[in-house]
């Protein structure tokens, strides 16, 4: 059972990608999926997401939070698990960081 958080963290990530695909249209940006943390008691899934361009952040974050309750329907329906995690959205800033540190080091 200790990997059971990592299974459902790797299918909430696969199957919520492919739902927010289908289902949400964001315009003119990149929006990814680069990860999903469930807690060990699978009471909560932290779904974090990355943007391109930067600027269109907190447009796309509003409208996975205006859709989250949707969005955690229709995952309940594509994966049986109990219990369903509750889904949270959470910006990734390793990305940015990382290309913050590459502008740095390159500017050296």
């Amino acid at each position: 059972m200790k990997h059971r958080p990592q299974r459902v963290s790797s299918l909430i990530e696969r199957e919520l990608s492919a739902i927010i695909m289908r289902e949400l249209e964001f315009e003119n940006c990149l929006v990814t999926i680069t990860g999903v943390e469930v807690n060990n008691k699978l009471e909560r899934a932290i779904v974090k997401f990355s943007v391109y361009p930067s600027e269109k952040l907190k447009g796309v974050s509003a409208i996975l939070n205006k859709s989250r309750g949707r969005l955690q329907f229709l995952l309940g329906r594509k994966i049986n698990i109990m219990p369903m995690p509750r889904i949270e959205f959470h910006e990734d800033k390793g990305l940015e960081e990382a290309a913050k540190v590459e502008k740095a080091l390159m500017n050296k």
